[in-house]
């Protein structure tokens, strides 16, 4: 009877235990990839400031993003971890794989399921925005020269702010981003990857909540319109396109696949659907010698 007894009493130790270690790897990771981004930074920039700015912004972005996907899980009532930091090794450019949170227990309907999915890219695109802003105000802008080095394309969003900001385009001049700007730009990538409409990525969950099975549709067709994209503008594309089919086409389904989305859902739906067209970039990046 004392043995029985005693069991119960372990296990909310053992649990207190298994998320104190949770914590900590989260912290690592985190530490981690403030140090490899800080690194990315410095090695793209001059300066050690400069460095730490575009880590610092770049790592508020992801973990807005994150966050937002967190929060949104904890308003429905569905256990959700902290976020997972992707630490890169310093050849690659931003010095990350970006971060994501593991979702623990089942998502009941589509209501939930879009909450979650549209809370990340909303909430990082919201701070990249600003960013981008910033960061151009301190951006140096020079007369159009041939230089050797990376070229980032400009989304539809990223010329428009440039022209705004700076009351010039990137095609009739030679922009100097700034670190925050940059950092930014990288927000907005990394926003129109999550939004590709497939799968298990956030614009897959969305696409998903807004037309159930039909989704499929959607998924089949990104992967199409990937492949010559692929091929004549950016190679990067068909390696998203051999993922998406790696994964799958197919959204897992639902416990309940009955209970429509609020009006405010499919507005944000909608918006959502808007801020992957004004961010997606044909050419993300070039190298030109």
């Amino acid at each position: 009877m004392d043995e029985i007894e005693s069991v119960p009493s372990r296990v909310p130790e053992e649990d207190e235990k298994r998320g104190k270690k949770g914590v900590y790897i989260h912290i690592f990771l985190f530490i981690a990839t403030l140090c490899t981004t800080f690194i990315a930074g410095n090695r793209l920039f001059p300066t050690v400031a400069q460095g730490a700015l575009f880590s610092f912004t770049l790592i508020l972005i992801l973990g807005t993003h994150e966050l937002g996907h967190y929060f949104m899980s904890r308003k429905w009532g569905i256990k959700a971890t902290l976020p997972f930091f992707i630490p890169a090794p310093p050849p690659f450019l931003a010095g990350t794989f970006g971060a994501f949170i593991r979702i623990e227990s089942p998502i009941p309907n589509r209501r939930v399921l879009f909450d979650i999915g549209v809370g990340g890219p909303l909430a990082g695109f919201l701070v990249a925005v600003p960013a981008i802003i910033i960061g151009l105000k301190l951006s140096e802008v020079r007369e159009p020269f041939a230089f050797k080095g990376i070229y980032l394309g400009s989304s539809l969003i990223f010329s428009f702010l440039t022209k705004i900001v700076l009351g010039v385009s990137s095609e009739s001049s030679a922009i100097l981003l700034h670190p925050v700007a940059f950092a930014g730009w990288i927000g907005l990538f990394v926003t129109t990857l999550n939004l590709l409409p497939t799968g298990q990525l956030d614009g897959g969950h969305i696409i998903y909540a807004l037309v159930g099975k039909r989704h499929i549709l959607f998924s089949k067709f990104v992967f199409w319109i990937l492949i010559p994209f692929g091929i004549f503008y950016w190679s990067g594309w068909l390696i998203w396109a051999l993922i998406i089919y790696f994964f799958g086409f197919r959204h897992p389904p639902l416990m309940d696949e009955i209970t429509p989305l609020y009006k405010r859902q499919k507005v944000l739906g909608v918006i959502s659907i808007i801020i992957f067209i004004i961010t997606f970039t044909p050419i993300p990046f070039k190298i030109l010698q």
